[in-house]
């Protein structure tokens, strides 16, 4: 995919590509109306960054099919899942350093906001539990039929994948209509993601987001 006149002048700047804005705050109404534009923050150390990436990554709901493992690790753990029990210790989960990387751009001003967010309907989680222990888990921002996944984490091996796999089912059943995964990186490729070019992504997302779903269940 060839860079757009934007990605180009961004160059020039010496911005990232993708890369649309510096500072303001992490206020919800003003997360709400970025997603709406397919804007997401990412860091706020010094600044806060927003972004909408050119090429976009996100998972087909009617093609993406879970790794055979991920059954075998779920029947063989027990694992059992809910939607919103926890919404903040997911984002704490997500936030954990871990042997491949000392720090996150998870801080507490991300968890305040989106906590809010959460508290008002518009972000939602999925936990994974082994007996009363919470081992794996994602979360994301929810507008009519659009779902922006947000990050994931795994205490056990398999579990953020358990996560994902319940996440598309719970959406598929709900009447989403799109699952962003934002920016391409190796991991998610691996995962069965899906990179399109930024445009079609505003499409479909001005389309999912008018569209009506059903209520998430908490559990």
């Amino acid at each position: 995919m060839g860079a757009t006149d934007d990605d180009e002048a961004d160059e020039r700047r010496g911005w990232p590509r993708g890369l649309v804005g510096i500072g303001g705050a992490l206020e919800p109404d003003t997360l709400l109306e970025a997603y709406r534009a397919g804007i997401f923050p990412w860091s706020s150390v010094p600044e806060i960054t927003w972004w909408s990436p050119d090429p976009r990554v996100v998972f087909d709901l009617d093609r993406w099919r879970p790794q055979r493992s991920v059954a075998r690790s779920v029947r063989r753990a027990g694992w059992t899942f809910s939607c919103d029990r926890d919404f903040t210790g997911v984002m704490r989960g997500c936030a954990e350093p871990t042997p491949k990387r000392s720090e996150t751009w998870i801080g507490e001003d991300f968890i305040r906001a989106y906590s809010e967010l959460h508290r008002r309907g518009y972000a939602h989680s999925v936990e994974v539990w082994e007996g009363a222990h919470l081992v794996g888990g994602i979360y994301g921002v929810a507008i009519g039929g659009f779902f922006g996944g947000e990050s994931m984490f795994h205490r056990r091996t398999d579990a953020s994948k358990a996560a994902l796999a319940y996440l598309v089912t719970r959406l598929k059943v709900l009447g989403y209509q799109l699952l962003d995964a934002q920016a391409r990186n190796p991991h998610l490729m691996r995962l069965g993601a899906t990179a399109i070019p930024r445009q079609e992504y505003l499409r479909r997302l001005r389309r999912a987001i008018r569209h009506p779903t059903g209520d998430w269940p908490r559990s």
